[in-house]
């Protein structure tokens, strides 16, 4: 039989048990009883009474006499995404050996449930927000802004004026594709991106269509392709790729690892991973995991820096608590090419 939970109690409460005044209470749990020359013995007594029944002072109320909470929020669109997943556990450690605590919500890169975490982020009055937005619709951050700092992650708003860090994602991805063009000589290339509405995929998109150019590739009609960024949009643009021409393409940039994870699981499943062993097939990603140095083929990729993100992200996140001007920034990306 299980034990009956006790109710959690208040510092009236304590007080009432430890037979002296709230205002004592409060001062004692506060650690300021010697600037009051309360007793230690009295103040012994409330602290095992607080000791004995759990009781653990109102962060809220606190909060609300401070002025601040010394909570960050922070929304990204994919917990087991990893490029934010390292991203987050950096900054975590910065926040946390700086005294703050970073809370992590997922919008599922959804614009209505990033809303929703937002606004519970805003009701435990965190002191700060980052969120990687879902769309370029600057009115509803705007309207954060007119009471919490705010900072974009991987993403920005054009003209929001919105402090952003983000990836040189555009050239990366141009030099990646016009070296694996002139390498492999390549004479078809797939694009496989996410949601077009999303800052990142339009400058892969654009990263991809000049690299074609700078390597005299001429665009055909049904080489770009998009949907979000699940490992299942890959797979299923793969396989619609492979319906339409009626073999495997030649050679494919996913604009993500997750889209990537698609792909390999297309291939896995129709066995077809020997075309990559034979260079039939050309795979390159933006992102990138250590998994990648271990395969017997060659994928090549786009790092991104987390561990500069993170650092970057921390020092706009510092000037906008103590009511400095910050800038947005942007981090370079390396090219891991795999031979």
């Amino acid at each position: 039989m299980k034990a009956e939970q006790q109710k959690r109690l208040t510092l009236s409460d304590i007080a009432l048990l430890a037979g002296v005044s709230k205002t004592t209470a409060s001062i004692i749990l506060n650690n300021r009883g010697d600037d009051f020359r309360i007793k230690a013995e009295t103040r012994q007594r409330v602290r095992e009474v607080a000791q004995q029944y759990g009781y653990r002072a109102n962060a809220y109320a606190k909060a609300l006499q401070a002025r601040k909470t010394n909570v960050i929020g922070m929304v990204i669109p994919d917990l087991t995404n990893y490029g934010f997943a390292q991203t987050a556990k950096t900054l975590e450690r910065l926040c946390r050996e700086n005294g703050l605590y970073l809370v992590i919500t997922c919008s599922d890169d959804n614009p209505a449930q990033e809303k929703v975490a937002i606004e519970r982020l805003l009701d435990r009055q965190v002191d700060l927000l980052i969120t990687a937005p879902t769309h370029t619709i600057a009115d509803y951050y705007q309207d954060i802004l007119q009471h919490t700092p705010l900072l974009l992650l991987d993403r920005y708003i054009p003209n929001s004026g919105i402090p952003s860090i983000t990836s040189k994602d555009i050239p990366s991805v141009a030099m990646l594709v016009e070296n694996i063009v002139r390498a492999y000589q390549l004479d078809e290339f797939f694009y496989f991106g996410g949601q077009l509405s999303l800052t990142p995929s339009e400058n892969r998109l654009k990263g991809f269509r000049e690299g074609l150019a700078q390597s005299h590739l001429v665009e055909q009609s049904g080489w770009i392709l998009h949907k979000d960024y699940q490992p299942e949009s890959g797979y299923q643009m793969l396989a619609e790729t492979v319906k339409n021409l009626g073999r495997l393409p030649k050679a494919i940039f996913t604009a993500s690892y997750t889209l990537l994870e698609g792909v390999m699981r297309y291939l896995t499943e129709h066995k077809l991973m020997d075309k990559l062993m034979s260079q039939e097939l050309h795979l390159a990603t933006f992102d990138d995991h250590h998994l990648l140095n271990a395969l017997p083929f060659h994928i090549h990729s786009i790092k991104q820096d987390h561990e500069i993100i993170a650092q970057q992200t921390f020092a706009i996140l510092k000037e906008k608590l103590n009511h400095q001007e910050s800038q947005s920034a942007q981090v370079d990306c390396e090219i891991i090419w795999r031979r």
